[in-house]
């Protein structure tokens, strides 16, 4: 079973950035689509962005498009979240996602249903 292991959480005052990084632990693992949720105390899970891993399609939450960007590396399996301007209602944890079988595209690519592969999380607090 491949593992998704997230890094790059952290605190960081309103106005500034960080930079998520998600690597699957399978250098074999071809997913359809990668991309990120994240969860506020007290919220349900909530679509941020995914990045296809083929076409190179970007999809982004209403609430983050202009402040975050999506990216990905092939060759390691990895995928990237930069987050600008960050804003205390952005404080959340943030899950690494993966699509194995294309399910997304019935799903929708912005439905947790559309994703079979999560990680464990990591935090990010945007505080002043």
């Amino acid at each position: 079973q491949v593992r998704l292991e997230e890094s790059g959480g952290g605190a960081v005052q309103p106005g500034g950035s960080l930079r998520l990084s998600c690597a699957a632990s399978d250098h074999t693992f071809s997913p359809y689509v990668m991309g990120w949720f994240r969860q506020a105390p007290g919220n349900e899970r909530a679509f941020v962005a995914a990045i296809t891993w083929g076409g190179n399609n970007e999809y982004y939450a209403d609430s983050v498009k202009g402040r975050f960007a999506i990216s990905r590396d092939n060759a390691k399996i990895t995928v990237y979240l930069e987050m600008n301007s960050l804003k205390p209602e952005d404080t959340a944890v943030y899950f690494c996602v993966a699509d194995r079988d294309g399910r997304s595209f019935l799903a929708g690519r912005q439905a947790a249903a559309g994703y079979d592969t999560w990680g464990q999380g990591t935090q990010v607090t945007v505080s002043s």
